[in-house]
């Protein structure tokens, strides 16, 4: 490990770190350990050591952490990873270092890994180090190509086809799944995906008419705000062909092929009634009420949540609105412009949800007003997508995909305030137009920008897709949440007396937390022992979400359509490893 960085190439610089490490791993030595990694440095787990998602920030915590794992996991076979993206210089969060993509072995199966190294006291010294687990030996993805080594070369002529098949799997005429997935949007249908291909029995419930609906019966005019490229199902990208923006009709009909294609095990009119977990049999009871009246009990052993980052309308308090003699809608429920053109609007919210509404009606010709609640960020839809420039690099899909899961989280904030900051001044022309018209701007906790508000509540941003030239010119009111004494039966009333009229009032105010959502499937005492969904833990990795929680059997996946492509992988693994006995 003798020499700088300066002049050494970076395949050799994060061949000898490896090789070191390797070594001090092997010697079971913290201080070896330790030293190896820079005083600032994080090191993130994806499964490979602790079978959890965990972070460790300084050289000491990381030595302790791994420590305490070697003797079980037994790593060994570091070596850069071949057929990858080669060791490469970069600058990522404003800080120059070599990364590499390496590979190796545990007790369990094979994992992969980035390290990111920085020079420091004349020796390269990782900065951030991730490390995930891949496969479970034994176990393996077969779609990965191993299937096509096990060819069956018969036909069976006179039995079961391949319809006959599916049709007796997907009715469980005979049989419980070992894994109920509770709504079938991007979550769900991932998840399944990568149970499926696993050998794991799953069955998937959605309470929608049809597969698709949970988009399909959004706001007309909903289209996603982050680009195609980033936005594929595993197994099964979107095809090139595709808009960078996905209409919502284009992904509900998408979902549709995708269940078929991957041959899931869909029940649509179905919904969670209730359930109870079996301490003694260490499964599930849950009662599912179908669309024709009838209902099935089944006993599952994992219970996955799949139904968004929160799906029940959170309708607030506000006085004086049970008063009001026009439409008052969530905007989960609003529709169209259509029937609102010459009409009257009040939208009240300024998030996503509430600038798309606005806009919508705004050019339905409604007279809209936005009120807002509490400060907003707002960033151009260019800018947004800056969030994935990793996709723009020009390495493979896959090494994207784990390079993006590799940033612990203090160096992802940093990342975060960067971005934010540089699309602070680009965008300064519209946000100055914004404050000029009494909009209060914010640009999230000390500046970290809408990914961290996005993870950590859900919301609080806009993608500027129009509706802020709207608002500058006037187009669109602006109202704010304090101006409003109460709403009376012909709008708001205002504290200065006079009277805004409405015959519609959206509510664009959000969802709750899934916490809550288990609150109202499976009662207080589960809902109160997880404890709140989403948001940053005290390492920075998410609640409860890819990872188990304290209610054993029950998990919850959720997020963007990339969010869920790579983590339904961290889940399904998690989930097979119980069902092999291989965690307790």
């Amino acid at each position: 490990m003798d020499g700088t960085l300066i002049g050494t190439s970076a395949e050799a610089a994060a061949t000898a770190w490896l090789d070191a490490f390797e070594r001090a791993l092997s010697g079971r030595d913290p201080a070896r350990i330790g030293a190896l990694f820079h005083a600032d440095s994080h090191w993130r787990d994806i499964l490979a050591f602790t079978w959890d998602l965990r972070t460790a920030s300084g050289p000491a915590a990381i030595a302790e952490r791994l420590g305490a794992a070697l003797a079980r996991m037994r790593p060994r076979g570091f070596a850069l990873a071949r057929g990858r993206t080669p060791p490469r210089r970069v600058r990522r969060a404003d800080t120059e270092a070599i990364e590499a993509i390496f590979t190796f072995e545990t007790a369990i199966g094979p994992c992969n890994g980035v390290v990111r190294l920085v020079e420091a006291g004349g020796a390269p010294r990782a900065w951030t180090l991730m490390t995930a687990l891949d496969e479970i030996r034994g176990h393996e993805d077969p779609a990965t190509g191993r299937r096509w080594k096990e060819v069956d070369w018969t036909r069976n002529f006179g039995g079961e086809n391949w319809l006959d098949r599916r049709n007796r799997a997907r009715a469980y005429a005979d049989r419980d799944p070992a894994v109920l997935v509770v709504g079938a949007g991007q979550a769900g249908l991932s998840v399944a995906a990568r149970l499926g291909q696993l050998g794991v029995d799953t069955l998937v419930v959605d309470r929608e008419a049809r597969l698709g609906d949970n988009w399909r019966r959004r706001y007309h005019s909903l289209t996603l705000h982050n680009e195609t490229r980033v936005n594929h199902l595993p197994y099964m990208p979107f095809p090139p062909t595709w808009p960078v923006f996905i209409p919502k009709d284009m992904l509900a009909n998408w979902f549709e092929l995708y269940a078929e294609a991957m041959e899931l095990n869909v029940w649509t009119g179905t919904e969670l009634a209730g359930g109870a977990w079996d301490e003694a049999a260490r499964r599930w009871e849950v009662r599912l009420k179908r669309a024709d009246g009838t209902e099935r009990v089944m006993r599952p052993r994992h219970l996955v949540f799949a139904v968004g980052v929160s799906s029940i309308p959170v309708t607030p308090d506000l006085p004086g609105l049970e008063e009001f003699r026009g439409t008052v809608l969530h905007s989960g429920d609003y529709g169209s412009s259509t029937e609102w053109r010459g009409k009257r609007a009040l939208v009240l919210g300024t998030g996503t949800s509430g600038h798309d509404v606005a806009q919508d009606l705004c050019t339905g010709g409604a007279e809209v007003t936005i009120i807002q609640r509490s400060p907003t960020m707002v960033v151009s839809l260019r800018e947004a997508q800056s969030a994935y420039a990793l996709y723009d690099e020009g390495i493979p899909f896959e090494d994207c995909d784990l390079l993006a899961t590799s940033f612990p989280y203090p160096v992802f904030r940093r990342a975060h305030q960067l971005l934010t900051a540089k699309g602070r001044e680009a965008d300064r022309a519209l946000l100055e137009g914004l404050e000029r018209r009494g909009f209060r701007l914010t640009f999230g906790p000390d500046d970290t920008g809408w990914q961290i508000m996005y993870q950590n509540r859900g919301g609080g941003y806009y993608f500027n897709a129009g509706c802020s030239e709207m608002i500058v010119e006037g187009r669109v009111g602006l109202l704010q949440y304090d101006a409003i004494e109460r709403f009376a039966p012909e709008g708001a009333l205002l504290r200065d007396g006079t009277v805004k009229r409405a015959d519609l009032i959206v509510l664009a105010t959000g969802y709750a937390n899934q916490q809550e959502v288990v609150r109202q499937a499976l009662g207080d005492a589960i809902a109160d022992r997880v404890g709140p969904v989403w948001g940053f833990d005290a390492e920075g990795e998410l609640r409860n979400m890819w990872r188990p929680t304290a209610q054993p059997g029950l998990w919850f996946i959720a997020g963007s359509l990339a969010q869920c492509r790579i983590y339904s992988k961290t889940l399904a693994m998690q989930i097979k490893a119980r069902e092999l006995g291989l965690v307790g």
